[in-house]
């Protein structure tokens, strides 16, 4: 350095200090300066010092500086700046990196400065290098870091997380137990005063059974008990506002926010259930079920619908056989005294039961049960008139079929279970599907009707039912029903019925051309098979040409015993008998195709035919007609397709549906103008009949009415006119419309009302009809007689 008095130095060891800061005269800044020479002895005797850095103490800068910006902070200086090229510049965040333009340097008098107030809760700190450098930008000196720190103001409240804290805390706790914690944070250095914060409560809502029931951690912000007495009973929720201030809670420099806890204060079991009531008494008919007795009311002062609310009933005493049982009403928490098994008058008049009730959740710790939690229940049983009954339902009785009508089975009897009320019984049929049975209508005694079939459609598995009702006199009438079952005993009744009705076999006797035989019978073991199978002694032919063998109990076969038999078809009887006692026989016939076979012993088609009965001249007619009705088919199609041939290659000149030359087209008549309304308009109109114009006289009539005269006749056309024909037909229909004096325009002169004055047109009298020289309208003469008029004006007729 130039002169060492005027450079103030900060030295570590080791190291020469390189860089200083020097206390501006004038204006009472510090600056740096930049050393770049080592300071050496006045004496040739002095040693040389050791080369030292300087190590640069942080600059600390308040924020939320008042200003005026820019304001300097420091100086920097080389001991080079006796050059005037020396330029001084800084780098850095801060500088010229985001956040940029808080800090600039002039760069000839290195004077730094900050340009805006700081806030420490951006940004707490800034770290900047200083550089030196020559016109031609070449570095004079090394750079020099600069820490510049932003000192805290207390500028920022605490914040609480949240506005609105909610805790709980079981009702009857100790003192002492925690409730809740609330937490608040400062912005502000956390270091420092202005970031410590402290809590207390302010107020507390309501003020019982104490106003302090709760206290707060002035540092961790816990909230608990400091008394007993909680009682959700009596307070169900305390609402707390709590402060936090930072200072360390300094209520004179600190800052303050507030924030509200909300303490639920939880239901325990602390109340039993208790019956309103000591008594109860109710009434129920007998034999109903899950009818409501009485109900039984009960007050609990815990949290509604909760399990220390919510009531359980229990029977302790006076119903051993389970006749009633106690539900919870979940909404009212009454407990519902319903009859579960039906109750007999007869047997019980009156019940008196001992309820107990509870709660779902048990008790709290010393908390003990209420005397009125147990309740008694008195119930009265109602006598009914109870439906006859039958003692054995259904009743089963065992009867062989074929019992004759009129046969006593059963007597099938009820019982009315009324005892202390003499009553009648009556008896009827309810359901008998074969209508076999009777029931006597005073004592019940069954008896058949008809005959008792094991085969009959009504009998499942040998069993048949009928149904009987037995009713009292009683007000009202009861009745009950009652199943009568009969098994019947199978007896041989049915013979057996051979199996098949049809088959065919070979003309000639072959090792495997015979016919498989059975037989089915109605009745049951041990009146069915084995069965036996055997051929009449008569007529003689049929054991001289069939034979039958025994294949088994059940089965038999049936074959030819001559060689060769004509085909066709034979009606063979056959003797079946089945095994009862005595055995039924039955003469069944079976129908059977003899036919010529092939090599494999199977029927050919035309054998099968001959077999059938039809000789070769039926079947030759057969054929015929088969031949005949297709070729008339075939001409039909070929007559069909050359008249569309024709069609095509002549159309008509127009579609028969689209054809309107015939049609006379009738249109609305408009009305007068403003000027005639005056007139009557009804003779511009078409009439709807002729009669009043047939009925006028002779002489002035209106002469645009069609003519009532006989109209001309039309050629008809054709419903499918031939397209060749199509010319003649139009040309006598012109002829016909040309010679019609009724057809439109009606050839007469026709007359028009007057419409009235003020026409800007003239008279049509005034024109005349002019020609430039003779004209021939001779040719008016052709045009048919509706021009007849025209032509005899113009044409020089005879009449000229």
């Amino acid at each position: 350095m130039g002169e060492a008095g005027r450079s103030l130095y900060f030295p570590t060891d080791g190291w020469e200090g390189r860089y200083g800061m020097e206390k501006e005269p004038s204006r009472g800044t510090s600056y740096m300066s930049l050393d770049s020479k080592h300071q050496r002895g006045s004496s040739a005797n002095s040693l040389r010092r050791q080369k030292r850095d300087w190590v640069i103490p942080p600059i600390n800068v308040p924020e939320n500086g008042r200003g005026p910006f820019p304001n300097m902070l420091v100086r920097i200086r080389s001991d080079q700046d006796r050059d005037p090229g020396i330029r001084y510049s800084i780098t850095g965040a801060g500088a010229d990196q985001p956040p940029s333009g808080i800090y600039n340097i002039d760069p000839i008098s290195g004077n730094m400065f900050v340009t805006q107030p700081l806030d420490r809760e951006e940004r707490a700190s800034f770290h900047l290098r200083a550089h030196a450098v020559d016109m031609n930008g070449n570095q004079v000196e090394n750079p020099i870091d600069l820490y510049i720190y932003v000192i805290d103001m207390n500028d920022n409240r605490p914040e609480f997380q949240n506005q609105v804290y909610n805790g709980s805390v079981a009702e009857g706790i100790k003192p002492g137990s925690s409730v809740m914690q609330v937490t608040a944070t400062d912005s502000d250095d956390s270091t420092t005063a202005n970031g410590m914060v402290r809590y207390r409560i302010l107020s507390q809502t309501p003020h019982s059974p104490i106003p302090n029931m709760f206290a707060i951690n002035m540092e961790t912000g816990d909230i608990s008990t400091v008394a007993a007495g909680l009682d959700r009973e009596k307070v169900s929720q305390y609402t707390i506002i709590v402060q936090a201030t930072d200072m360390e809670g300094n209520l004179n420099f600190g800052l303050s926010n507030t924030a509200t806890a909300l303490i639920s204060i939880t239901d325990i079991n602390d109340n039993p259930p208790e019956l309103t009531v000591g008594t109860f008494s109710g009434q129920v008919p007998e034999n109903k079920v899950n009818v409501v007795v009485t109900n039984l009311t009960v007050v609990d002062r815990d949290q509604p619908h909760s399990p220390n609310w919510n009531a359980v009933y229990r029977i302790v005493s006076g119903d051993p056989s389970g006749h009633f049982t106690v539900r919870t009403n979940p909404i009212t928490n009454e407990g519902m005294l319903t009859v579960v098994k039906p109750v007999d008058f007869e047997m019980n008049r009156a019940f008196m039961l001992t309820v107990v009730v509870s709660n779902q959740a048990h008790l709290a710790s010393g908390i003990q049960s209420s005397l009125q939690s147990t309740a008694g229940v008195t119930i009265s049983v109602q006598d009914v008139n109870e439906p006859p009954v039958f003692p054995v339902n259904p009743k089963t009785i065992r009867f062989e079929e074929g019992v004759p009508a009129g046969t006593t089975l059963t007597v099938f009897a009820a019982q009315d279970p009324d005892h202390f009320i003499h009553q009648i019984v009556r008896y009827s049929k309810l359901s008998d599907p074969a209508n076999w049975l009777r029931i006597n209508r005073t004592n019940g005694q069954i008896t058949t009707m008809a005959l008792l079939d094991r085969e009959s459609m009504y009998v499942k598995n040998n069993m048949y039912e009928a149904t009987f009702l037995a009713y009292d006199n009683g007000s009202p009438q009861a009745s009950g029903t009652g199943t009568l079952q009969i098994y019947l005993i199978d007896v041989n009744d049915n013979a057996p019925v051979l199996i098949p009705k049809e088959a065919q076999i070979c003309e000639r006797a072959r090792p495997n051309s015979r016919i498989n035989i059975t037989a089915s019978d109605a009745d049951a073991e041990p009146n069915v098979g084995p069965f036996v199978f055997e051929l009449p002694s008569f007529p003689a032919s049929i054991r001289r040409n069939w034979t039958i063998s025994r294949l088994s109990g059940d089965y038999a076969q049936l074959r030819l015993k001559i060689p060769y038999l004509e085909a066709g078809v034979y009606v063979i009887p056959v003797i079946v008998s089945d095994s009862g006692n005595p055995p039924l026989s039955n003469r069944s016939m079976i129908r059977i195709k003899v036919c010529p076979c092939d090599n494999n012993g199977d029927c050919s088609a035309t054998g099968a035919v001959a077999a059938a009965g039809l000789g070769t001249g039926a079947i030759i007619a057969i054929l015929m007609c088969i031949i005949i009705l297709l070729s008339m088919v075939l001409l039909f199609v070929v007559w069909m397709k050359r008249r569309e041939k024709e069609r095509q290659a002549k159309p008509l000149l127009i579609d028969p549906e689209d054809d309107v030359r015939d049609n006379i087209l009738k249109y609305d008549e408009e009305g007068g103008g403003e000027e005639d309304q005056d007139y009557d308009l009804s003779q511009l109109q078409q009439p709807e009949s002729l009669d009043h114009i047939i009925s006028k006289p002779t002489g002035v009539r209106r002469v645009d009415e069609r003519p009532v005269i006989a109209e001309s006749q039309y050629p008809v056309r054709p419903s499918v006119p031939h397209p060749g024909d199509i010319g003649d037909f139009i040309n006598d229909g012109l002829r016909a419309a040309d010679n019609d004096p009724t057809a439109p325009p009606y050839d007469s002169l026709l007359v028009f009302d007057y419409e009235g004055s003020g026409s800007t047109a003239g008279s049509v009298s005034s024109l005349n009809s002019t020609s430039s020289g003779d004209q021939d309208y001779d040719y008016l003469n052709d045009w048919g007689p509706r021009f007849k008029k025209l032509a005899d004006l113009y044409g020089g007729g005879a009449d000229d």
